[in-house]
């Protein structure tokens, strides 16, 4: 083997799962095509919820003073998200070639290898391991490993090779976007119904404005290629009348709504995760989020498996845990498609939507979908609101007076035991699996935070396991999610 995984792809998600991988213990190799980072702009931030992942890493802080604004939409009907406690529309304006060179460098910092100008020709399986035939500087190459996980974007090369299919629906729009540098556009950060579509302007940095044209009637267009500026400003012209020809350009790209998910995540050693897994329109900036999400859920299960304290069928839950959200995404994309890049026939369910936003409810049924904050999963008991879903961070007092913000807890990635209870039958239950569960002994959550159970197991992705109220059995869930507890040591003679 020349390396227990490898992972195609070193955008956001093959990058995080890389770093994901690194901190259960596990060698991994990135094969990326390109020579350097592509210095474009693509996703402009991430939810709500994966803000809370890379806090969870302690990754957030390296993306300095982050803003995170409670205004947002649901396919063009504002909303504000903070109905949802905690909830956020998100951080917005963060290019993704930041994200991704902070996401790299953690993963060079955690010892992963990432190596550049390596195109991935041809991938196969046999019951024991898996074979890259890759194409690279020094010629053509062979690497194996334990398991391969695309990570290589929505058109990804490999995806039917690696025995994936990828049904959905055809595009009906194209749209395009575009970095455009000294202009200083008025800015449109939701963006604008015009006549004969829609417009949208936010200023990144560096005096370059993000424009994204969205024309109603245009048929999509066969390319291998992004459009000519050229035709770029020409719609945008149409659109709102002003012109941005001759403009300096940083980048030009364009989209579609073309909707597809793999039926399945899994293909024997072959995993699949992000875009290449799953396409959809860009409403929300929910897709680099929802890679990211793919790659926290995977990375300690794949990590566990290779390590060998899996419990059976732990890494199939990737598929049944993540399938459902990347299926929900996708039709909550189309539905906001409809509303935000429709006509005048979607008015009248505009005016709907408007008054079912005003009602509280929904609109924190909304925030939640949008954020990523309602997802559960199955954990086998759902005797506490918490079982299954993400746990809110807080402040935890201890015993000594001083605090630590709870998700500091999670940085190395592995569970946690979190307890008021004190030393007792918990922590002497969890000494069986002090190898990959920390147990974190505290008074209390500070006055301000969320309540919470005496003591819960929280899994590395951040996900509750399990509470002392209505959790069921502690042992039971640690079998669960951690494997069998390693055999107590012979004490010395």
């Amino acid at each position: 083997m020349d390396t227990s995984v490898i992972v195609v792809g070193a955008g956001p998600v093959g990058l995080m799962l890389a770093g994901e991988l690194r901190l259960g213990g596990v060698d991994v190799i990135v094969l990326e095509q390109r020579a350097v980072r592509s210095g474009e702009s693509r996703g402009l931030g991430f939810t709500a919820r994966t803000a809370e992942v890379f806090d969870q890493r302690g990754l957030l802080a390296r993306f300095g003073d982050v803003q995170a604004t409670p205004r947002g939409h649901f396919g063009g009907m504002p909303m504000d998200f903070s109905i949802l406690e905690g909830a956020h529309f998100g951080i917005r304006g963060i290019p993704q070639y930041r994200t991704e060179q902070i996401l790299e460098d953690w993963t060079i910092e955690l010892g992963a290898k990432v190596l550049r100008e390596y195109r991935v020709t041809d991938v196969s399986q046999t019951d024991d391991e898996v074979l890259a035939v890759v194409e690279g500087p020094a010629g053509r190459t062979e690497y194996r490993a334990e398991y391969l996980v695309l990570c290589d974007g929505g058109r990804s090369n490999m995806r039917l090779v690696a025995g994936f299919d990828f049904p959905g629906t055809p595009p009906s729009r194209e749209m395009y976007l575009a970095d455009v540098v000294g202009r200083k556009i008025r800015p449109r950060p939701i963006g604008e119904k015009v006549a004969g579509g829609m417009v949208m302007a936010a200023p990144l940095e560096d005096g370059v404005d993000r424009i994204v044209v969205c024309p109603l009637g245009t048929t999509p267009t066969e390319r291998t290629e992004p459009p000519p500026f050229e035709e770029v400003a020409d719609a945008w012209q149409r659109l709102t009348g002003e012109s941005l020809h001759g403009a300096e350009v940083r980048w030009v790209s364009y989209f579609t709504d073309h909707t597809r998910q793999c039926s399945h995540y899994r293909n024997g050693r072959f995993l699949i995760a992000g875009d290449a897994a799953h396409i959809h329109l860009p409403a929300g900036g929910q897709g680099l989020s929802m890679g990211v999400q793919d790659a926290v859920n995977l990375g300690w299960k794949l990590a566990a498996t290779i390590k060998g304290w899996a419990p059976e069928g732990l890494l199939d839950t990737y598929h049944s845990e993540r399938h459902p959200v990347g299926a929900r995404v996708l039709r909550n994309t189309q539905a906001q498609g409809m509303l935000y890049l429709s006509g005048q026939e979607v008015d009248p369910l505009r005016s709907v939507m408007t008054e079912l936003i005003a009602i509280p409810e929904v609109a924190r049924h909304l925030a939640g979908m949008v954020s990523g904050f309602d997802i559960r999963y199955d954990v086998g008991v759902s005797g506490h609101p918490l079982l299954g879903m993400r746990l809110p961070n807080c402040t935890l007092e201890h015993c000594d007076g001083s605090r630590i913000n709870l998700y500091e807890t999670l940085h190395t990635g592995r569970g946690v035991l979190l307890s008021t209870e004190g030393p007792g039958e918990l922590t002497e239950i969890a000494k069986g699996w002090s190898d990959r569960v920390d147990v974190r002994l505290v008074r209390g959550v500070a006055p301000d935070g969320p309540q919470l159970p005496s003591a819960l197991l929280i899994r590395p992705d951040g996900y509750v396991a399990w509470t002392s109220s209505g959790g069921g059995d502690l042992t039971e869930a640690l079998n669960r999610w951690f494997g069998a507890a390693r055999e107590a040591e012979e004490p010395s003679t």
